[in-house]
């Protein structure tokens, strides 16, 4: 453990610079297949910006700005991307349409909410955050509350959740200038958590439960430097991501069947950013760490200038803004994850 804390310790180095918001994620595989009979056939989401497609209201997010939307629909859609976002990615794999985001529950047909229901929140975490919106609790108790009016134990059955953590915890824990000494500890607090939100769920009725890694959060531009990604902000992630394998091993022994599994979005990140072009078929970003939206993306100043300056091709770029990937950024991820995510999810 004393180690850790040494690591620890050279993250002061960078915590000044850490306001900006980090996010918990979820991927898949943009294979179009569609699934089996035995695939889930609905899909409930539960975390943050990563998977939100337009919870926050309209003034309160960056994400109804131009450019944000750009390259689907053509215009802000309420995802932090200039397209798709990991959500819609997901549900692809899984044959079905992406489900509807929570706060637009009233303003479609029952039809359109038989694909499950989206509660991610951007700027969210386990716990508080800066941000106002549900934290993974409340979003919890939102679903909750849906059970049984809009639907039913059979429907939870044949049912894909999907668990985005913590990204956001660690940049709020930094940017309150919080013991980086502790902050191991509260690491080990933020997966005891997501560990009883996952328990919470399965015994909802969610039989079939998908939580992804962290990405190695030291390669968002928003905490690279010149020499590349921040190694001690990934050793945090790594640490992160073994305790929570833990956690889902445990679990899957306790249920005695693989009900929960781990979607390995550190090394499908890492991997495109390593990316020389050898693998055929995967896309390669010549500038993977330079965002296309540069700057304070979405905001503009007194006399309306834009605050920052847009790239030529989105698709041409890896990340979108100094946190969120592109949509093709998403779609290199799902690549990468491919076959093995599907079948993992398939089996689940």
């Amino acid at each position: 453990m004393d180690s850790l804390i040494k690591l620890f310790f050279s993250i002061l180095l960078i915590s000044s610079l850490i306001f900006g918001e980090i996010n918990g994620v979820e991927s898949s595989s943009s294979n179009h297949h569609h699934h089996h009979l035995s695939g889930p056939n609905k899909l409930f989401v539960f975390g943050d910006s990563y998977a939100d497609t337009g919870n926050i209201k309209k003034p309160h997010a960056v994400s109804w700005r131009v450019p944000y939307g750009t390259t689907f629909p053509g215009k802000p859609s309420g995802r932090f991307s200039d397209g798709r976002v990991s959500t819609d990615f997901l549900a692809r794999l899984l044959g079905i349409k992406t489900p509807f985001a929570y706060l637009w529950k009233d303003y479609v047909g029952k039809e359109q909410l038989r694909y499950g229901m989206n509660f991610a929140y951007g700027g969210t975490g386990v716990f508080n955050t800066k941000s106002t919106s549900p934290n993974m609790t409340i979003q919890i108790n939102l679903f909750e509350q849906l059970l049984g009016d809009f639907y039913s134990q059979s429907d939870l059955s044949s049912s894909l959740a999907l668990v985005s953590v913590a990204g956001n915890d660690y940049s709020n824990y930094l940017a309150l200038n919080r013991s980086i000494a502790a902050l191991p500890i509260f690491i080990k607090q933020v997966v005891d958590q997501t560990e009883l939100n996952l328990r919470r769920l399965h015994a909802l009725g969610l039989e079939k439960i998908a939580i992804p890694s962290l990405p190695p959060l030291g390669c968002l531009p928003l905490y690279t430097s010149p020499q590349g990604c921040n190694d001690t902000f990934n050793a945090l992630v790594n640490y992160h991501n073994s305790l929570l394998q833990q956690v889902v091993a445990n679990l899957n022994n306790e249920t005695m069947q693989s009900t929960f599994a781990i979607i390995d979005f550190y090394n499908a990140f890492v991997a495109i950013l390593k990316n020389k072009g050898e693998s055929p078929g995967s896309k390669r970003f010549e500038t993977p760490l330079k965002p296309c939206c540069e700057g304070s993306c979405g905001n503009v100043d007194e006399k309306g200038a834009n605050k920052y300056t847009l790239c030529d091709d989105p698709e041409a770029a890896f990340f979108w803004d100094g946190l969120h990937p592109t949509q093709q950024g998403w779609e290199s991820i799902y690549s990468v994850l491919g076959k093995a995510l599907s079948a993992s999810l398939l089996k689940l």
